[in-house]
């Protein structure tokens, strides 16, 4: 007759009742639908934008960033106010981003317009976009570029870090575009050097209408 201690003996786990297998499923069920409801209008938006091409197939002017490149959580600016903040503090709405010197050049100053602009024509969903200007270095801004784009958030960054996440061509830099950041703060899009702000304006009208983040 053998011994066994009680604590070498394993106890049996009851089955679980059919209720409580439901209950189960139902439980994975609903933590996919809530995952997939978080997911779903950004996916929507760049799906139907980008595969199925809305208004007759037309593509976008903007050239996708793939893979979609996350603001660097690394990645702090500051303000007028001196205070140094993440950039991704600005997550949830869309960004509309220029890189400059603070002496803000002729070609600095036309992408400034171009997205106040681009800004300005979307109506009530203007307050869906932020206008960015990030200064890679410690020059004085202008009072007259200041009071043009007082919209325009103007934050100091460190150019090196900045370069690092907005990709430029093999023969342009990021002084030479402007770039768009989706709502969950990823990357998603870089408007050519001398950009047409007519054909911006067609992808950001269109990104808009088709997504209902940000």
């Amino acid at each position: 007759m053998s011994t066994q201690s009680p604590h070498s003996a394993q106890v049996a786990q009851p089955a679980a009742t059919p209720a409580q297998q439901n209950a189960k499923r139902r439980g994975r069920w609903t933590l996919f639908i809530i995952m997939l409801i978080c997911g779903a209008p950004i996916a929507i938006s760049y799906f139907t934008y980008y595969v199925i091409k809305p208004k007759g197939g037309t593509t976008s002017y903007g050239e996708l960033i793939e893979p979609q490149r996350p603001i660097p959580g690394a990645l702090m600016v500051t303000g007028d106010d001196g205070h140094e903040v993440p950039l991704a503090s600005l997550k949830g709405r869309w960004l509309m981003i220029s890189v400059n010197g603070g002496d803000c050049d002729e070609a600095c100053a036309t992408k400034l317009y171009f997205m106040r602009q681009v800004r300005a024509t979307q109506g009530q969903e203007r307050e869906r976009i932020v206008t960015v200007w990030l200064r890679t270095d410690d020059a004085s801004v202008s009072a007259k570029v200041k009071g043009a784009y007082a919209d325009t958030r103007v934050l100091r960054a460190d150019p090196v870090a900045v370069a690092a996440w907005l990709p430029a061509t093999q023969t342009t830099k990021d002084t030479d575009h402007i770039y768009l950041v989706d709502p969950n703060g990823n990357l998603m899009m870089r408007f050519p050097a001398h950009a047409d702000p007519s054909k911006i304006k067609q992808d950001v009208t269109k990104l808009l209408k088709w997504s209902r983040i940000g």
